[in-house]
């Protein structure tokens, strides 16, 4: 397990209210390899929150492992989580291989399964990704209204949306009928505000299993968890601004090349694709834009040669 510095203490201003209806829920999952972006995540999320005691994180992971426990408990001593077991046995026959390893891990698609995995009397949360920073206040995002929708995201309706699935799947004609008057678009996955007691009421866990199912029987899609999701919601969600979600700074999901930041503001920056900005200040070939994650990243034994 490695090892990581202790986070300074943040407290909460002075208009940060104490009750019950002040709490912002994160949910992320916890996986060894994935730990140092989580750590990187939580420091960035409690660094630029106004109400950081407001903050209460639930960890999804697949192995009952007491060191991660200790390990995010020395790191922020004054957090507000607890770690919950994502069954990974209910994804399992379920998986279809997916055009990079890392995709077709059962905690990719612990998301699908939250709800169940977490407090039933927890009604909302904020899903995030382990490679991604928040350099805004994430009071914002939790603000969002859902008007009535399960989930909220940014929406990149200039994205090829027809990509994403097979040729199988677009010449199939009922098959090709599931997004009709839906006016689908692409919405990233690793940041969504979900309504997890509209998720868990309307059996949104068993239509994205459906889906699964098609995939097993006849390949209509390369990726792992994220083609499912689109199946199910594209065309039914709340769009957030860009700025929530500047996604694919880890580049494709072959080459991890490098990529530059989309103009306009930015208040999340997100390494999804292949390249993870810890492996590649690791082995001393970062992008540019890794030198923004940097600041974040609390492992004890890394040293910012690029400040030296």
């Amino acid at each position: 397990m490695p090892l990581f510095r202790e986070a300074p203490a943040y407290r909460n201003g002075d208009e940060c209210g104490s009750t019950e209806a002040d709490r912002i829920h994160v949910t992320m999952t916890l996986d060894a390899n994935y730990l140092r972006g989580t750590m990187a995540a939580v420091q960035s999320m409690l660094q630029h929150s106004t109400c950081p005691e407001n903050l209460s994180f639930y960890f999804l992971s697949a192995h009952d492992e007491p060191e991660l426990h200790s390990s995010i408990k020395s790191t922020f001593p004054y957090l507000n989580f607890n770690i919950y077991r994502f069954d990974s046995t209910r994804v399992q026959g379920k998986i279809s291989k997916s055009i990079r390893q890392a995709l077709d891990q059962p905690l990719n698609y612990a998301r699908i399964y939250l709800a169940d995995a977490i407090p039933s009397d927890v009604g909302r949360v904020i899903y995030l990704d382990s490679d991604l920073i928040v350099v805004d206040d994430i009071a914002k995002l939790w603000g969002v209204d859902m008007e009535g929708k399960v989930v909220a995201a940014p929406e990149y309706c200039r994205a090829n949306f027809t990509q994403y699935f097979t040729n199988d799947f677009w010449s199939d004609p009922d098959l090709a009928k599931t997004f009709d008057g839906r006016n689908p678009c692409y919405f990233n996955t690793g940041v969504m505000v979900m309504d997890v007691d509209k998720w868990r009421k309307e059996g949104y866990t068993e239509k994205v299993e459906v889906w699964m199912d098609v995939q097993k029987q006849n390949r209509i899609y390369h990726l792992g968890s994220l083609p499912p999701f689109l199946l199910v919601l594209a065309g039914n969600i709340k769009a957030v601004d860009h700025r929530w979600n500047q996604h694919g700074l880890g580049g494709d999901n072959f080459e991890g090349k490098c990529r530059s930041l989309h103009p306009g503001p930015i208040s999340l920056l997100h390494w999804s694709g292949k390249g993870k900005p810890w492996l590649r200040l690791d082995s001393r070939k970062p992008c540019i834009v890794d030198h923004l994650w940097a600041p974040y990243d609390l492992y004890r034994s890394s040293s910012h040669f690029f400040e030296e």
